[in-house]
């Protein structure tokens, strides 16, 4: 084995600078398959983070003025979802998994006071059950039922409301003022998501009872968004169309209004970005190959060129007796080997180039859509993998036309 690969560098070294840059061709190929792959992988990952807690059969809806008369009434009419409604589209679409409901209160300078601090932030009204559509971290407990039909002044905030509010820590049972109304904190939520909803998201947010929120701010039983997740292997998109029927039929509204309201389905937002990933994944495929494939090709030529330097030898060796399988296994193990030494470098080198971007550039970005940009064991094997087999068919061509070479032709060639 020693000996064999002793004669496989003798061989190399005897072209070096060809050598170098077919190698460093296989280099660069297999350097940026790795960083477009980690690359591609990143952007994925920067998706699934920013929706991080959401379900994904989930979506979103709110009113907004009409835009075709009906029934009496003119185009531009401003209507409201009411808490009312809530009965009326779970009983009527047995779809419908949970359904939460979500107030917005308006924000005043410095609307949220502690004994020592101020602040300014969102204040939102839900139910217990939006836990269930968008997850969360907490401390403490959550919003509950009793909360909701006692109107109890109970709150949970944000944890960059708790640092802010409470340098000092222990914000749980601490008292609040909320728009001149005190309140009890009971938890606090870490989101999971970079979403906004609502305007806001959760950790910058302070959360209170639905109904409280309503009767301090005059608001009646107004609603001012519908949260929805469809049961199991039940579109999305079905609830939402649904709740749109039904809420048109409700509220006087022509069926064929499509600007009455808003809608966010994050189950077909999923979809698309699942789909956009699936063909950025296929053109990183392409591209790296191709680059990869254009070292291999390289090495291929070299190989190509050292068969005719070593045409005499090659035939001295088959005169001595050198079977066939001997004179392949040489050049494709010299193949193999070439590209190997190559690549598995550029391999290390572009794992380590994303792990230097993301240390030192990618974690200090506010940015969404980008997330620890890194290849999987599975992609680094198959990456090895591919190398290999490319090494082996680099050798092929190279192998035949040794092959081809008489022995006597190659010993009378000067």
């Amino acid at each position: 084995m020693l000996d064999r690969l002793e004669e496989i560098w003798v061989t190399i070294s005897r072209n070096k600078l060809r050598s170098f840059l077919t190698a460093f061709g296989v280099f660069w190929g297999i350097f940026m398959l790795t960083v477009m792959i980690g690359t591609g992988n990143g952007l994925k990952r920067g998706f699934v983070h920013g929706i991080d807690g959401f379900a994904s059969n989930s979506c979103f809806l709110g009113p907004l003025p009409t835009s075709i008369p009906y029934q009496g009434f003119q185009r531009g009419r401003t209507w409201n979802i009411h808490n009312r409604d809530l009965k009326t589209l779970t009983d009527s679409i047995p779809e419908i998994d949970f359904l939460s409901p979500l107030v917005v209160a308006p924000i005043f300078l410095n609307n949220v006071i502690s004994d020592t601090r101020s602040g300014t932030f969102p204040i939102r009204g839900i139910y217990p059950n939006y836990s269930d559509i968008e997850r969360q971290h907490l401390t403490g407990r959550f919003i509950n039922d009793l909360d909701i039909q006692q109107r109890r002044k109970v709150c949970v905030i944000g944890s960059k409301v708790a640092e802010e509010l409470f340098p000092q820590g222990n914000s749980i049972g601490q008292n609040i003022r909320i728009n001149g109304v005190d309140y009890q904190i009971i938890g606090i939520t870490y989101g999971l998501s970079d979403i906004s909803i609502g305007g806001s998201r959760l950790e910058d947010t302070v959360l209170i009872p639905l109904t409280t929120l309503q009767q301090l701010n005059n608001l009646g039983e107004i609603i001012h968004i519908l949260a929805a997740t469809s049961r199991n292997e039940i579109p999305a998109s079905v609830v939402e169309a649904r709740i749109k029927e039904v809420l048109k039929k409700i509220n006087r509204i022509h069926p064929d209004d499509t600007r009455a309201m808003w809608s966010v389905n994050l189950e077909e937002e999923f979809n698309i970005f699942t789909n956009l990933f699936a063909g950025i994944d296929v053109l990183i495929w392409l591209i790296g190959s191709g680059t990869l494939i254009a070292g291999i090709i390289g090495i291929s030529n070299i190989m190509l060129v050292t068969v005719r330097e070593r045409t005499r030898e090659i035939g001295i060796r088959r005169a001595l007796g050198a079977t066939p399988r001997k004179i392949i296994s040489q050049i494709l193990s010299e193949s193999l080997v070439l590209s190997t030494i190559a690549g598995i470098p550029g391999l290390c080198m572009g794992v380590y180039t994303l792990l230097l971007a993301d240390k030192y550039w990618i974690q200090h970005l506010d940015n969404v859509y980008f997330y620890k940009p890194m290849i999987t064991l599975d992609v680094a094997i198959l990456s090895i993998v591919i190398l290999v087999v490319f090494g082996v068919l680099a050798g092929i061509i190279p192998a035949q036309r040794a092959l081809s070479i008489k022995a006597i032709d190659a010993i009378r060639e000067e």
